[in-house]
């Protein structure tokens, strides 16, 4: 059973490794080739334009799901979930709103993620309320030794993230209890079934709990803001694309060689179509 257990591990990671090769190897996407394919999905739902772009986006659902390592999962289902939501992010673009895919994309793929760490970690329900799901992101980093934690620790902690003591005991008390259940890995063992075991977050900074709460409001932000880019005239559009859009950002000098304008008037363009993409999300989260 051991052999065949280890058999079963190795052709996982096998697996693995071959996916990471094969999209490493995937070519990234101009910004032209990405509105191509993304304009021929949406007109006409050609489910090999949506493979190419999911395919040549793959880089970045693994870079988030990197992120969510320290939570005993593994990190193919991570990759799996973090897929499910970019394959959600490429069905909802709308690539006429002038932003790259990956930006839109990040947010559907981090919510997947998130939603899935907090179903499926250690099959436990440890997180329920919005302080203990803080809690659960951040107390291992705030911690400073293993063990259970003393008094002076609980108030620390407790002030620190605005939570309860008693959150923070109960907290502590469930991921106590989990970690002394988990068989440490052996270095020297790849394929040991604890390879991706509870490995703390080494930013202590990093509070995936509170930008996944934010993420929702994001993507909506986002839409509204998207939203607001079709409502401005042509020019205003372009202009606001050249300058804060696209990865060679350009000078208002160079703006306005293309238009044949003043660099001041291109600045009294984008200041106007900015202040109306402020409007926009402001009353978009008014509403």
């Amino acid at each position: 059973m051991k052999t065949n257990l280890k058999s079963t591990q190795a052709a996982d990671a096998a697996g693995l490794h071959s996916f990471l090769s094969v999209v490493n190897a995937a070519p990234m996407l101009s910004a032209d080739e990405e509105l191509a394919l993304a304009r021929r999905f949406c007109t006409q739902r050609d489910p090999m334009a949506a493979e190419t772009l999911v395919v040549a986006h793959l880089r970045l659902v693994v870079r988030v799901a990197r992120g969510y390592l320290g939570y005993g999962l593994d990190f193919a289902d991570l990759i799996q979930e973090g897929t499910f939501g970019l394959m959600t992010a490429v069905k909802r673009f709308d690539p006429e709103r002038g932003v790259r895919l990956a930006a839109f994309a990040v947010h559907f793929i981090r919510a997947r993620i998130h939603e899935f760490v907090l179903r499926n970690w250690r099959i436990v329900k440890v997180a329920t309320t919005k302080a203990q799901r803080k809690l659960f992101f951040n107390l291992r980093g705030l911690k400073h030794e293993s063990g259970r934690l003393q008094r002076d620790d609980i108030e620390r902690i407790a002030t620190t993230l605005d939570v309860s003591p008693a959150d923070v005991e109960t907290m502590d008390a469930r991921l106590y209890s989990i970690d002394a259940a988990v068989e440490p890995c052996d270095v020297n063992d790849d394929f040991r079934a604890g390879a991706f075991v509870l490995r703390a977050v080494d930013d202590a900074e990093s509070d995936p709990c509170a930008e996944c709460e934010a993420i929702e409001e994001s993507a909506r932000r986002s839409e509204a803001l998207l939203g607001g880019l079709h409502t401005l005239d042509a020019r205003s559009r372009d202009v606001i694309r050249r300058r804060w859009l696209q990865d060679d950002r350009e000078t208002l000098s160079e703006i306005g060689e293309r238009y044949g304008i003043s660099k001041e008037r291109v600045r009294q363009i984008e200041e106007k179509a900015l202040a109306r993409l402020r409007d926009v999300v402001q009353f978009d989260r008014a509403a």
